[in-house]
């Protein structure tokens, strides 16, 4: 058996505060935002840092060669899309997904309540169970761009294996 470690990084930045009711995606769940995200696509941060770590495990590049933001066809698409079309190459490579752990870095919004919910939609998207997906979330109390509230940050390390 074949196994391998990808690592994926993404940010997006916020726009201006907003009315309330406004939400952004992360593991394409809604969740309450004072802030919106900008970015091409949905701008789903959690799904972002996790197609680069998959596609760096199985030596496929990353996001930006795949789904590059200069491409319309990707204009405010839901990233779970995205996150099909990688599952489906690595697949067809024979990789399966082990485990997946990712720590999200933000001052806001507070996603502690929907972690659960989280997993479990990543979970569903990547055929496997809740208990391969480990999702930790983190402030920086206040430092650099993340404290500051001007973005939102998200690692992603995977782990897959090829019989």
């Amino acid at each position: 058996m074949t196994i391998r470690i990808g690592h994926g990084f993404d940010v997006h930045r916020f726009g201006p505060h907003s009315a309330p009711g406004n939400t952004i995606k992360l593991a394409g769940i809604a969740i309450p935002s004072e802030y919106p995200l900008l970015a091409h696509s949905d701008g789903d941060v959690l799904i972002h840092a996790l197609c680069d770590a998959l596609l760096g495990a199985a030596g496929l590049g990353d996001i930006g060669e795949h789904f590059p933001d200069t491409d319309d066809r990707y204009k405010g698409v839901d990233s779970r899309i995205l996150l099909q079309s990688v599952l489906s190459k690595l697949n067809q490579l024979g990789w399966r997904i082990v485990n997946v752990d990712i720590s999200l870095i933000a001052q806001v919004p507070q996603v502690s309540p929907y972690k659960r919910e989280m997993q479990a939609s990543l979970a569903k998207e990547l055929l496997c169970q809740d208990s391969q997906i480990n999702i930790k979330a983190t402030t920086t109390e206040g430092l650099g761009y993340t404290g500051r509230k001007e973005g939102i940050a998200c690692h992603a390390v995977v782990l897959i294996s090829q019989s």
